[in-house]
């Protein structure tokens, strides 16, 4: 019965010494993958600060286009509103330019002879204005300069 006892004694430490051999190779094969998963999350950690910077500036980036664009939309406003107001007084322009044609058509017809005169009087003027300009034309020596 001692030999049993040993024996017993022998296979539960052949059992516990298999036991260690094969947790060791387990424990040793889970390091090596923690430490792959651990290089893994070291690298995602390093593009998610690159990602995290270029986000950022991205974000400035559009801040300042918004800021821009709004900028741009103000005096947009502002330019629409002048282009309204000249369109109101052209408006008011072509009234006013038709009452008076309406004005001088009826006149005309009433005096005819005057408007005659009138004209050949504006004629001589005209001339007269052109023939002044002719002679106070600046002489170039071939170039020309633009203003």
């Amino acid at each position: 019965m001692v030999n049993l006892l040993y024996i017993a004694a022998i296979v539960a430490a052949v059992a516990f010494l298999i036991l260690c051999v094969s947790l060791a190779i387990t424990l040793m094969s889970l390091k090596d993958t923690a430490k792959v998963a651990t290089a893994t999350l070291e690298d995602i950690s390093g593009q998610m600060e690159g990602i995290t910077a270029e986000t950022t500036d991205l974000l400035h980036k559009t801040n300042e286009l918004a800021a821009d664009v709004q900028e741009k939309s103000e005096k947009l406003n502002s330019v629409v509103d002048a282009v309204r107001g000249v369109g109101t007084t052209v408006g008011n322009l072509n009234d006013s330019v038709s009452r008076v044609s309406n004005s001088v058509v009826l006149e005309a017809e009433k005096n005819s002879d005057k408007i005659a005169q009138t004209v050949q009087w504006g004629t001589v003027v005209i001339d007269l204005l052109a023939k002044m300009k002719e002679q106070k034309a600046p002489k170039t020596k071939g170039w020309k300069s633009y203003k």
